[in-house]
Formats: C-alpha cells, sequence, structure tokens
C-alpha cells in the first residue's frame, strides 16, 4: 500500500507541475496581447513624430501649360559623354565662418551630348565628281547637351554657421557651376574631335550605302573644287 500511495502522489505532483505550466503560459500570453496596443500606439506615434519632422513634400503641377516655341531640328548626335564631378560651393567663410558661414559639396552626376547640326549644310557644302566620288563639308561639332542628371546627383554634406540658416541659392548655384564644369570637362577630354570623326564614319557608310564610289570630308575653310559635276550618280543595283 506505501508503494500504491506514493505513485499516486507522484502522479498527482506531475499533473500539478502541468497545471501550473500551463497557468504560467496562459499568464505570459494575456501579458503580450495587453501589451500589442500599447507597442502598436507607441509605433504610429512614433511614425507620426518622424512624419512632423521629416515631412514629404506634395508636388501638384499646375494644370496649365503653355508651349513657347516649336522648333525643328536635324541634329545628329554622336557621342554622349556621362561625366562625375564634386563641387564645393560656399559662402561667407571668414574670420567668423563658424557663425555666418555657408558651405556645401555637391556630388554633381551629369551627361553632355555631342554631335554635327545638320540643318547647317548647304547646297555648296555637296560637291561630285566625274567619278562618283562625293565631296562633303561637314559643319562644326558642336555640343548639344550638358545637363545634370538630379536623380544621380546630390549633396553629400552641407554646414551652415551657428547664427545663419544658410543661402537658399547656394544648392543652385552649385548646381549651374556643375553643368559649365561637366561641358568642361568633356571638351577638354576631346569631345567634339570625338563627335565629328563619329559623324563621318556614319555618313560615310550611309553615302556608300546609297551608291556613291567613295566619299571624302573636308574641313569647313576648304576651297571649293574647281568644276562640279551635277549629273545625278546612278545608284549601285543591291547584290544578289
Amino acid at each position: 500500500m506505501p508503494a500504491v500511495k506514493s505513485g499516486w502522489v507522484f502522479v498527482f505532483g506531475v499533473a500539478a507541475l502541468l497545471i501550473l505550466a500551463l497557468g504560467a503560459y496562459g499568464a505570459v500570453m494575456a501579458v503580450r496581447s495587453a501589451a500589442s496596443p500599447v507597442e502598436s500606439l507607441s509605433e504610429s506615434v512614433a511614425t507620426q513624430v518622424a512624419q512632423l519632422l521629416r515631412p514629404t513634400p506634395t508636388i501638384r503641377p499646375d494644370p496649365v501649360a503653355i508651349v513657347r516655341e516649336v522648333r525643328a531640328l536635324a541634329r545628329l548626335e554622336t557621342i554622349q559623354y556621362t561625366v562625375e564631378r564634386v563641387i564645393i560651393a560656399e559662402t561667407g567663410q571668414g574670420a567668423f565662418g563658424f557663425l555666418f558661414g555657408d558651405r556645401l559639396l555637391l556630388v554633381a552626376h551629369g551627361t553632355v551630348i555631342a554631335g554635327v547640326d545638320l540643318s547647317r549644310l548647304q547646297p555648296r557644302d555637296i560637291e561630285f565628281d566625274d567619278l562618283g566620288r562625293v565631296y562633303v563639308r561637314l559643319p562644326e561639332a558642336e555640343v548639344f547637351v550638358a545637363a545634370l542628371d538630379n536623380d544621380k546627383s546630390y549633396v553629400y554634406d552641407r554646414d551652415t554657421g551657428l547664427l545663419t540658416r544658410g543661402n537658399v541659392q547656394l544648392e543652385a548655384e552649385a548646381r549651374r557651376a556643375a553643368e559649365a564644369a561637366i561641358r568642361d570637362t568633356a571638351l577638354e577630354d576631346g569631345i567634339l574631335e570625338q563627335a565629328r570623326v563619329n559623324a563621318e564614319s556614319y555618313l560615310y557608310g550611309l553615302l556608300r550605302s546609297l551608291g556613291f564610289t567613295d566619299v571624302v570630308f573636308r574641313s569647313s575653310g576648304a576651297q571649293p573644287l574647281p568644276t562640279r559635276t551635277l549629273t545625278p550618280i546612278p545608284f549601285a543595283s543591291p547584290t544578289p
């Protein structure tokens, strides 16, 4: 009988432990359930505070658009440069710069496109000879576009004095300077010469495909040919 009693005591003890464990688990879950609304409320308040401190700008374009000018273009774009420059713009950097100074560092990412404006070609700039050769005097290569990529350009750092809120026009001036610097970089690297070479290469293949036996490019300052043959040159028959 003592052994049987000991067995029942053990069973009741295990059952009591299970009941206590289940009760503790239920209490923990109840506490967590009660704390969830508080945590959600705290996150919501934190989000609203962040929106107040760093509001998202609302942009609404005016529905009225005015087209000022429409112009036909005949530009042959032959090369594009992608340039990145670092621009430092500053003002008030003197003995009291720590009070009234303003300084920013702009990482500028831009594009420069160059080519030849074919609308400037004149009839006298294209000549033929009796052998079916064509002589072309192309206009000077020029830069068509030198602009910043606003999606990739950004202000890396800005430091304003203790007693100033900064120059509101400083970033705009830095961006204008960046466009000029990007253009100058491309010019120094020889973008115009490469644009001319690319234009000649493209037009050479195009004119040869039209049936001319040869294409000769002349400089813009070259004198006209002594005589010109205006007889139409027959197109070459396609190769079977």
